[in-house]
């Protein structure tokens, strides 16, 4: 312990200015300009249950990832064959598999080729004529767990793009995602933006398929039926139009590097306006130039938007996708298209929205049990220990003051289950100085001068205090560590308090006992000292 009265008087000095300068942000929202420029802006954030919000548990379809990464390498494997001279009838995909099929007894050739130039691949089985082979189960999660990983930061990008602040975004387990978006006020339409897998895709049309055909179902094998959604002037869907386009991508939304909305000066419609990277821009004047009076779909997860002539090539690496589209539609899809794709499609296993009216609830219940157990653990603690008791008051108001500051300062969401936290460190910080003050008691009644007493009874109840609250900081971090949302919100405040608490608790109610007994010789502890005073 520091035994000069001024250097410790320095230190609590210091952490009050500390305090002041982290709360006044949290509690003026109107900052001055050279307080902006000075000091830290940060505030105090409240967490889903206090402000209202979207809760969100999403699992990612990795199987899906897994079939477009199967998918992707199908033209790999066929231009690998032919360049090996291997003849091969065709290469497709079923399920989790790719089967080459191969009636030209060559089946060693094919797999000698498979083992030797594609690692990740194994030999499910083969058989006269035909090779099926799948990922290695060591690849397959790894591309699991990097679906996961790029579900969560395109979610983390389209979120920020969306204007949430404090959205709380991360995986949970193999397979899912937590996402918490304080504060937003139109969840249905985040939840479109964040659930959109935004796969978009360049493919030709098969022009030679009439409607008959389609209805017949007579399509060839290399191409698929989608369809063209049809909208009114409103953005009200009103027809489906069947497009037979072939499976072959040509491009698709990774190359994009920007995604805006502009206006059609001629029909005064909103579209979305497209710019390609260097590699993109040069596939799709490639694509333009070898495909004049084709028409190429704009296709994004399965639905044609819009499939247009290419009238000449196009070497700006720049496109369009139209679609009657209200104008929060085309902001909306342009936000999807810059944060980039889904890796897999997501679907929603838990959704819960709270209103700001209960979070506003919330508050006042929290702050009202606060004052209202603070105020009487004030007021017991003057009663019974006097004086005493008055110190250990104002080290606890100070430890509260210091809980929010430090809340403010390392940017920390402030939660109910947190409020709580506060409520028990409270008690906890209480605690100290009741061991404290009963040691000193103790001391008293030996009969050891009162100086002498209060020396002992902060030194050998120092120990006692770290002890008790090394264990509860220890069982807070594990709950911090592998507890969700509220669970760590609790264990954040819990945290910060026990430090605080022995803080307050030891050193600056020593400081204020010091600070006393230098201008008189004895403190009210709440016992009768010799000679019948308190």
């Amino acid at each position: 312990m520091i035994r000069s009265l001024k250097i410790r008087g320095i230190i609590i000095a210091l952490s009050i200015i500390f305090a002041i300068i982290y709360l006044i942000p949290s509690v003026t929202p109107n900052l001055p300009q050279f307080w902006q420029k000075i000091f830290p802006t940060n505030k105090i954030h409240l967490g889903l249950d206090l402000q209202g919000g979207m809760h969100l548990i999403l699992e990612v379809e990795t199987d899906e990832a897994l079939k477009a990464n199967l998918d992707r390498y199908i033209d790999d494997i066929k231009e690998t064959l032919k360049q090996n001279n291997i003849k091969f009838e065709k290469i497709i995909r079923k399920g989790l598999n790719l089967e080459i099929i191969s009636p030209y007894n060559n089946i060693t050739q094919i797999r000698g080729i498979i083992a030797d130039q594609y690692k990740n691949f194994e030999i499910v089985k083969d058989t006269q004529n035909k090779v099926i082979i799948s990922f290695t189960p060591k690849y397959k999660k790894y591309l699991e767990r990097y679906s996961v990983e790029q579900a969560v930061e395109t979610i983390r990008n389209r979120i920020d793009q969306f204007g949430v602040t404090e959205p709380e975004i991360r995986a949970l387990g193999e397979r899912r995602i937590l996402v918490e978006l304080p504060g937003i006020k139109d969840p249905d339409r985040a939840l479109k933006i964040i659930g959109k897998t935004a796969r978009l895709e360049f493919k030709l049309v098969n022009e030679n398929i009439s409607p008959q055909d389609i209805k017949n179902g007579k399509i060839p094998e290399d191409c698929e039926v989608l369809y063209k959604i049809n909208k009114d002037e409103f953005g009200k869907i009103i027809s489906k139009t069947p497009i037979v386009v072939y499976k072959k991508v040509l491009l698709t939304g990774e190359y994009i590097k920007d995604a805006r909305v502009q206006i059609d000066t001629r029909y005064n419609e909103p579209y979305v306006a497209i710019e390609f990277d260097s590699q993109g821009a040069k596939i799709f004047d490639k694509i333009t130039a070898e495909n004049v009076g084709r028409k190429l779909a704009i296709i994004l997860d399965n639905n044609v938007y819009s499939a247009p002539v290419i009238q000449e090539r196009i070497s700006g690496g720049r496109a369009s996708i139209t679609g009657r589209f209200t104008t929060k539609e085309a902001h909306d899809l342009a936000i999807v298209l810059r944060a980039g794709a889904l890796p897999a499609p997501v679907k929603i296993l838990e959704k819960r929205t709270v209103g700001p009216s209960l979070g506003k609830d919330s508050i006042k219940k929290g702050f009202f049990s606060m004052v209202i157990g603070g105020a009487i653990v004030l007021v017991f603690m003057v009663f019974y220990y006097g004086t005493a008791g008055f110190i250990a008051d104002i080290a606890l108001v100070f430890n509260l003051i210091l809980i929010l500051a430090c809340l403010a300062a390392f940017e920390a969401t402030l939660t109910l289950p947190g409020i709580a936290g506060i409520i028990l460190t409270i008690g906890m910080a209480v605690d100290a100085n009741v061991l404290i003050f009963e040691r000193i008691r103790e001391e008293i009644r030996l009969k050891k001068p009162f100086r002498s007493a209060v020396e002992n009874g902060f030194s050998r109840a120092f120990l006692t205090i770290v002890d008790a609250n090394v264990t509860t900081l220890i069982a807070a971090i594990v709950l911090y560590q592998y507890g969700t949302g509220p669970i760590k919100g609790f264990a954040v405040t819990l945290s910060i308090g026990i430090i605080t608490s022995i803080y307050t608790g030891v050193f600056v109610s020593r400081f204020l006992f010091d600070s006393l007994l230098q201008k008189r010789s004895k403190i009210g502890i709440g016992i009768q000292m010799p000679g019948g005073k308190k």
